[in-house]
């Protein structure tokens, strides 16, 4: 839980102090890719540190990224500019990743099927503790304090995490075994017992697909670079956009050649070959594209639409973070009665619900029916995600539950940077036509000024300020129902792709658990 606070944290602290480390560095244009870099690092790294835990175990896996996040962060504290603030960010990244993935599969390790769901509603919580303690430590630290601190808060944190680690994370025995993927996958007692037996015999020699790593590294690079900076850094019908697309479509294609022909790939066909991973992939991937609707125009909606400010805000989103795990902790109640499909259908279409009925929020309202709107979802949600990591890290043995687990993970980021790019064009269209339609003058003459001008709207006068507020209204309106579409669309995946009843292998008995 302290390895995955230090990557729980890093986020909504750093956003609280983006003013200070500005005005410190310089580099307002490129600012955002403080957030971007890390979050190409995090993404890109992903699959192959789950493939890594799963050939070299867990636990070397995961001191190498709590050792690498905190000299990411010790170097961010020595930045002397903002170019070399953001590559430092990009090595906290590389450590986040294998916090982040690495996390998620030992507590599938360490915890029965049954008592899953209490340690990763645990995990879920520091997610929730984060969002809301982080902007007030980030503020606190900003305004008290050298925005430098930010980033050196980590090491004792990450210290105290790295000796527990050390320490006391003992891997099962099956972490040296050579399992392979169809016994891992067996369904039947005969295929358990030979998985039981495969338990005990002499790890192979590791193999490594280096060259699958890199191939995967530079193609998410590539395609997450475009996204994130399409229609932000150049337009999306230009140059470097067909580019980054186009490069990333080539290796994108060099790099499935490699890992077909691989012994050991990155990423192996059967994340896809699999219904029950395949069809948890593509949910969550409707998961992270969904989520940018609440995460990233939510706070944006209070502040410009009910003129509140970030603080505010930021509590009427962390509502849903509040509720989410709340509900995710008790999911397994239903699961265990109803089956993983069944439970993450009720919760993708409560949330679908939920999501179509922001638009019909009144105008302007109140505070209250949007955190009530937050704290719907977060609880729908809580029985959509969980049920699903849990389902698919229970079909798979112990070699194949780090990439299981990564793929899951990585889909879900992608969509979330697919989602960003989708709903601002969305977003940023109607304004646009807002704006090419005002019938009242002194509005701004293009969307970037919008915000800035809600801002200080007693300068825009009493109409001009309701109008842009109207726009920014609709606007939102139009990303949320985007949103339900997404929640839709993972719907229609669960019904179609995935199993009524997950392959679920049986727990090890204890004896063959490890210490």
């Amino acid at each position: 839980m302290l390895g995955m606070a230090l990557a729980a944290l890093d986020g909504t602290i750093v956003s609280t102090a983006v003013p200070q480390i500005v005005g410190d560095l310089g580099g307002f244009a490129v600012f955002s890719w403080l957030f971007s870099g890390y979050l190409l690092a995090v993404t890109v790294t992903l699959p192959v540190y789950g493939k890594l835990s799963d050939t070299l175990g867990r636990k070397p896996v995961l001191v190498a990224g709590i050792v690498l996040f905190l000299i990411g962060s010790l170097l961010c504290a020595t930045a002397w500019n903002m170019a070399s603030l953001i590559a430092f960010r990009v090595v906290q990244g590389l450590g986040g990743g294998a916090l982040q993935g690495t996390v998620q599969t030992i507590a599938a390790d360490l915890y029965p099927l049954k008592e899953r769901p209490k340690i990763q509603a645990r995990l879920s919580t520091v997610w929730a503790s984060s969002s809301v303690a982080g902007p007030a430590v980030g503020g606190f630290i900003a305004g008290y304090a050298d925005w430098r601190w930010i980033f050196l808060i980590n090491l004792p944190v990450g210290a105290v995490a790295l000796w527990l680690v050390i320490k006391y994370l003992h891997e099962p025995h099956r972490a040296r075994a050579a399992v392979t993927g169809t016994e891992a996958h067996a369904r039947t007692e005969a295929h358990a017992r030979t998985e039981a037996h495969a338990r005990t015999r002499p790890a192979a020699r590791a193999r490594i697909d280096w060259a699958g790593a890199l191939g995967v590294f530079a193609t998410g690079a590539l395609l997450l670079t475009a996204l994130v900076q399409g229609g932000v850094a150049w337009p999306w019908l230009s140059v470097p956009s067909f580019a980054f697309l186009g490069c990333s479509a080539v290796l994108a294609a060099l790099t499935v050649v490699i890992e077909r022909r691989a012994a050991e790939p990155i990423l192996p066909g059967w994340v896809w070959r699999r219904p029950t991973i395949a069809a948890v992939n593509l949910a969550l991937g409707a998961l992270g594209l969904l989520m940018v609707a609440p995460t990233v125009f939510l706070p944006t909606y209070a502040q410009s639409v009910l003129g509140l400010g970030p603080i505010a805000a930021g509590f009427v989103l962390s509502a849903m973070t509040l509720s989410w795990p709340v509900s995710a902790a008790l999911s397994n109640r239903v699961y265990n009665r109803i089956g993983f499909r069944l439970t993450a259908v009720i919760g993708i279409s409560l949330a679908t619900l939920v999501l179509l009925a922001f638009p019909l929020l009144p105008y302007p309202g109140h505070a209250w029916q949007p955190t009530l709107i937050m704290l719907l979802l977060g609880a729908a949600l809580g029985l959509f995600q969980l049920p699903l990591i849990i389902g698919v890290q229970s079909t798979v043995g112990w070699s194949e539950r780090g990439t299981a687990t990564a793929s899951i993970l990585f889909c879900r980021l992608i969509g979330q940077s697919v989602g960003a790019a989708l709903f601002g064009a969305v977003a940023n269209s109607v304004l646009s036509a807002r704006l090419a339609n005002a019938p009242t003058p002194g509005l701004p003459q293009d969307v970037d000024g919008v915000a800035q001008a809600l801002e200080d709207p007693a300068s825009l006068g009493a109409g001009a300020a309701d109008y842009l507020r109207r726009a920014m209204d609709t606007a939102v309106d139009h990303v949320f129902v985007g949103a339900a579409v997404a929640g839709a669309l993972a719907l229609l995946v669960l019904l179609l792709l995935a199993p009524r009843r997950f392959p679920v292998i049986p727990d090890a008995p204890a004896d063959q658990q490890g210490p």
